[in-house]
């Protein structure tokens, strides 16, 4: 029988403690794949925990993918070890099939999410907008944020004209790491983090680091306007189709793609969130070629609202490929652009020796004023502020939308992460015409075929960004969203 010793002085909960000691027995391989775990009684009573404390964290490793369930057989080890068969004599072939090159022309592919004039007229006459995933005004942390920024001015003022480092000040860099080590797990230095005014940023200096002749793989469908900031950027991009377990790993072994750019943990549009044994393979198949790397976005890991966030590649990665990449737009403002990147040891003494000598773009006293926010405390509040209202907001809004499955909607495809979901139509119209019909009355909508960079098809599929639309609206938004397939 298994048995591990828990630490009350950890600060960690018993099934939280009890999944990371099963995890790192999977990964060392002390569990080897299709092993049976003890049953959750068993197993409880052995431990001297309850048997609730077991559900929960052979539950939270089931949905990262170290274990599956048999029916009335219990839990069993994954096996997360690449076996290089799957892939030999299949990557090629499936390159050929499903991985593309598009030009820097910006005709196909160009995926304007609303190209049609019309959209932009009638823009200003929006009253539901479900595209959007700015937060709402009324949750920003207005007090909190004037009672620092006033702190700052009074106790920082010489820090404040003093240029900061390329990388950013080491206050906020420590701020940060202290963030991600509570928050995610990650043990990170702040001398291997950069601020920047914004991912966009950030990702000009990658393609700088990395050389204009390298190939970007990208995640199809995926965000649009990553593939144009690389396109706007001149270098060649390949689009890589997406499986049930997130980026295909077959096509991106037999692509001729250098950096693999990928959000694993929430997947956009799709929800989608790559089980253990996917992220793996991914990161054995980056270690295969010395010019292979992963770009990381973990763009809205705070906001996960079932459970703790999933590990990140960058804890996974013992080979240093893997840059992490996050910002504080989604979970603060939009217009407060603050975003970092974690670079590997040997990728920042390049940065350093190469690009050290560029300024950071965010100014001092916008860094010190976050970096105080995090370390009072006031961030982690605010995160917890969010989640409690967007849980909220979800539920009620799914809720409504359940009022009209089977009849306008087919199916409702939540991953309980993020601020979106995907709502699958029963309808004859085709993506644009809903699109067009939405749009005259007020409605603002976006559906799966947006975020196809290459073939467009009709899904009948809406994105369903919801965190502008506020709790009180909710009820009239679905009633006149759905109002649009019942017309004639």
């Amino acid at each position: 029988m298994l048995t591990y010793h828990f630490k009350e002085e950890s600060g960690f909960p018993l099934y939280i403690q009890l999944y990371r000691f099963i995890k790192q027995d999977i990964e060392d391989g002390t569990l080897k794949g299709d092993e049976r775990l003890p049953s959750k009684r068993a197993f409880a009573k052995n431990l001297g925990v309850s048997t609730i404390t077991v559900e929960n964290a052979y539950d939270k490793l089931a949905s990262e993918g170290y274990i599956y369930s048999k029916p009335k057989s219990g839990f069993f080890v994954e096996s997360l070890k690449l076996r290089r068969t799957d892939l030999d004599g299949q990557g090629s072939a499936a390159a050929n099939s499903g991985s593309k090159e598009i030009g820097n022309t910006g005709t196909k592919g160009d995926n304007s999410e609303y190209p049609d004039e019309d959209y932009e007229a009638a823009y200003e006459t929006v009253k539901y907008d479900f595209t959007s995933n700015r937060n709402h005004e009324k949750l920003f942390p207005f007090s909190n944020w004037a009672k620092v920024m006033r702190k700052v001015l009074s106790e920082k003022s010489e820090e404040i004209l003093i240029p900061s480092p390329a990388q950013g000040t080491k206050s906020l860099r420590t701020a940060i790491a202290k963030h991600l080590q509570e928050f995610r797990g990650m043990k990170v230095d702040p001398e291997m983090i950069i601020i920047g005014a914004g991912t966009e940023y950030l990702y000009s200096l990658l393609i700088q680091l990395f050389g204009r002749d390298k190939i970007y793989a990208l995640e199809e469908p995926g965000y649009v306007k990553i593939s144009k900031i690389y396109r706007a950027n001149q270098v060649k991009v390949r689009y890589i189709p997406l499986d049930e377990n997130g980026v295909d790993a077959k096509v991106f072994s037999g692509s001729d793609a250098d950096i693999l750019h990928i959000s694993p943990s929430h997947h956009f549009p799709t929800g989608v969130s790559m089980p253990a044994g996917r992220r793996y393979e991914i990161l054995r198949l980056a270690e295969e070629k010395e010019s292979r790397f992963i770009i990381e976005d973990d763009y809205d890991s705070e906001l996960r609202s079932d459970g703790l966030p999933m590990p990140t590649l960058f804890e996974m990665d013992t080979s240093g490929k893997v840059i992490y990449m996050n910002t504080f737009t989604k979970t603060l403002t939009s217009t407060i652009r603050i975003s970092y990147m974690i670079l590997p040891e040997k990728l920042m003494k390049r940065f350093k020796d190469e690009l050290g000598f560029y300024s950071c773009t965010v100014s001092n006293f916008q860094q010190y004023t976050l970096a105080e926010f995090i370390l009072n405390g006031y961030f982690e509040s605010h995160i917890n502020r969010l989640r409690r209202y967007y849980n909220k907001e979800r539920e009620l809004i799914l809720g409504e939308l359940k009022n009209y499955e089977g009849k306008l909607i087919s199916g409702i495809r939540d991953e309980g992460a993020g601020l979106h979901f995907l709502i699958e139509l029963r309808t004859e119209l085709s993506d644009d015409e809903l699109k067009k019909r939405a749009l005259g009355k007020g409605i603002r909508i976006s559906t799966l075929s947006d975020y196809y960079m290459q073939e467009k098809k009709n899904t009948g599929t809406l994105v369903m960004n919801y965190s502008s639309i506020g709790i009180d609206n909710n009820h009239d938004a679905v009633k006149e969203l759905m109002g649009l397939l019942s017309e004639d």
